[in-house]
This record gives C-alpha cells, structure tokens and sequence, in this order.
C-alpha cells in the first residue's frame, strides 16, 4: 500500500472574498516578486471538517473544536438536559444573561474540573464589572481543544453521574481523554494538547495555503445599500467599500495513509472513508467567507492525485512565474502543471502512480480520484 498520498488542484475562484486578514482584504502573498491571492490551509480545513461532505461520509466520528465545553457541561446540569442536547445544536440559553449572584456553586465545581482537563481555565477578571458581563469565563479553557465523540460521550456519561446532588468527580472519574476511537478529523488534521502531551495526535493530512497562479490586485467594491421606507431622501441609506479579488489557484494536499491509519486504530474501512470525504470535500467544498455577498462557490477545475512511497513535492514551482495570458489561462495552468511534474519524474527517477480529471476536456472523473487514493 503507498505510503503517501498527494493531491494538486487547481481552482477558480470569480470575484470574492474567500479568507480575510484582520483588515477584511483578502490575504495575499507574494511569490515570484508579484502579488497573488491566499486561502489559508486553517481556513480550508475548517470548512471541509465542518462540510456536508464529512457529516454524510464520517457521521459519528466527527470531533468538536471549543473552548467552551465546561460552560456546556454546567448548561447541562442546570437546565435538567443531556450534554448531547445541549451541544447538537449549540445551546446556551441557559445560562443567558446570568448575574454573578445566580452562578450554581456545586455546578460551576463540577464544569470546571471536566474543562481542566482538556487545558487551563481561564481566571476570572479582577474587576467585578468584567466578572458581571460573564460570571462563568472561568469555565473556558485557555486554548482551543479538539474532543472526539468517544471524550464527548465520557463527559456526557459523567455529567449524568454527578447530576443527583451535583456531586463532585473524583480523580478517577476525570480520565476523560482518549487515544482509541479516534475522531476522523482529529486523525487527519491532529491536535495538540499542552497540559496532556501524551494525548497529541500527529497530523497526517498537511494542507498548502492555496494561491494564485498569476498576478492579482485586490480591488475595492464602492457599494450603497437603499432604505426602503426613506421616501424622504434619495440617498442611499448605507454605503461601504468591501475589497475582493478574483483568481486561479493552486492547491496541494499531502496525506500520509500510515499515519491516518495509525491514528484510526488501524480500521481500514474508516480510513478509505476519510480518504474519500478529503478528496471530495477539497474538489467541491468552498470556503464560506463572504458567500452571501459573491456566491463563489466553485468545484476544482482540475485534479491530478499522485501515490507512492517516495518523499511527497508539492509543484507550485510550476507557477513561480505568474502565468500571464488572457487567453486559456486555465489550459495553461494545467499544461504548466503537467510538464513540471514530468520533468520532475524525469530528473528524479519517480514512478509514482497518478491519475487525473480535468473539466476542460471532461477527462477523468471525481470517482476515478476517489477510488484511486482509497485502494
């Protein structure tokens, strides 16, 4: 069985914002001395692990992402719910609005314990002002932990031990991390956990951030919005300037099968599932960012997939030099794509196996990716 699995897409995007900076630009990046578009690899990650696409495919292996798990546990004991119903979907009403005065002292014990085991508490603040607007910020942990469904159910499985009297775990109760039954997503894109290092799982999916294959300028979007019920001024009732851009990118992804089988506990079933949903979700799943605004949802123009045991190589030195043309841009990318991987074959004796589809001459299919990297 190859070790390695390699993935390179190439994408277009119409006008859009897809991964914003701290500014609201899109990111950027420059490469061969010009400017091109950027989505980060965390942006990319995140809207695949969150997709339809993994819901459908891994349903019950799919893990959570919070800092808030303790306020969730200490909802669940007050409210008489299961952390189950709680959490599916997001549901904090119960403690909305809360007074310092109302905070449940044996609840609040019991919540934070389980929140200290996945990282370190927060403190609450110094001024009793700050500790007014959210008298239960101690129940978050410092950093983001990711939690498999099988940690998810031990902590449910506690919240109901100690909801009679709201009694307090012992030390034995809190062994609420796991290393079996892994969570699909936490196999492929790993975790970290600084106060449980023996509980990390290394990644076995590495994402590049994808770019442009040419140059691109960020333009600005001068736009008004009408109030309908002004019939006194002509004016507009809103206006506002949103950059944006508009691009082909270049995207690879790395997979190293022996680690995300290790990390599924060597279930070859579960793994050929994750294999299938990276495949799918990274050809037909689009960043979220500002959707509502350009609708540029956008499936992979092109796909080559690669696997064998030699070391992986990404082939954005394909686009190091902008491809610069008006003219089929998108063949050029590919025929740029297609060479330097040749020449590469060639100057380093490769003989991994690949195929491809490509939408420009309706070549190949999803399927024949799909089906390629999962045997």
């Amino acid at each position: 069985m190859s070790r390695f699995i390699q993935l390179h897409l190439l994408t277009s995007y119409p006008a859009s914002n897809l991964n914003r900076d701290d500014l609201g630009r899109p990111k950027t990046v420059i490469m061969g001395n010009v400017q091109r578009l950027r989505v980060s690899s965390q942006g990319l990650k995140r809207c695949w692990r969150t997709s339809e696409v993994f819901q459908k495919a891994l349903a019950g292996r799919i893990g959570i992402r919070t800092k808030e798990m303790g306020k969730y546990v200490y909802s669940a004991l007050i409210s008489e719910k299961s952390l189950s119903a709680v959490i599916t979907p997001p549901d904090l009403s119960a403690i909305a609005g809360i007074t310092p005065e109302q905070v449940n002292k044996k609840a609040h014990a019991i919540s934070q314990a389980v929140a200290g085991v996945f990282g370190q508490v927060k403190a609450l603040p110094k001024k009793e002002a700050d500790i007014a607007k959210d008298p239960l910020i101690d129940l978050e942990i410092a950093q983001l932990a990711h939690l498999s469904p099988a940690e998810i159910s031990a902590i449910n499985a506690l919240t109901e031990k100690c909801r009679p009297g709201l009694s307090m775990p012992n030390a034995a109760d809190l062994n609420l991390l796991r290393k079996e039954n892994q969570a699909a997503d936490i196999a492929m894109f790993g975790r970290m956990l600084a106060a449980s290092k023996e509980f990390n799982v290394d990644a076995a999916v590495q994402v590049s951030h994808a770019m442009t294959v040419h140059k691109v300028l960020v333009e600005d979007d001068f736009f008004t919005a009408v109030d309908d019920l002004n019939v006194d001024d002509s004016g507009a009732g809103h206006m506002g300037v949103a950059e944006f851009g508009a691009g082909l990118f270049y995207l690879y992804v790395c997979i190293d099968r022996e680690i995300l089988r290790e990390n599924l506990g060597g279930d070859l079933t579960l793994t050929a599932k994750a294999l299938g949903a990276l495949c799918e979700a990274a050809c037909t799943v689009s960043p979220t960012g500002k959707q509502n605004s350009y609708a540029s949802r956008a499936h992979a123009s092109y796909c080559l997939a690669e696997k064998g045991d030699e070391q992986p190589r990404q082939l954005s030195v394909a686009f190091l030099d902008p491809v610069n043309t008006s003219v089929n841009m998108l063949q050029k990318a590919i025929e740029r794509l297609e060479d330097m991987k040749k020449n590469m074959d060639a100057v380093y004796g490769s003989t991994v196996e690949q195929t491809s589809f490509n939408t420009m001459t309706g070549k190949g299919s999803l399927e024949d990716v799909r089906s390629f990297i999962t045997r």
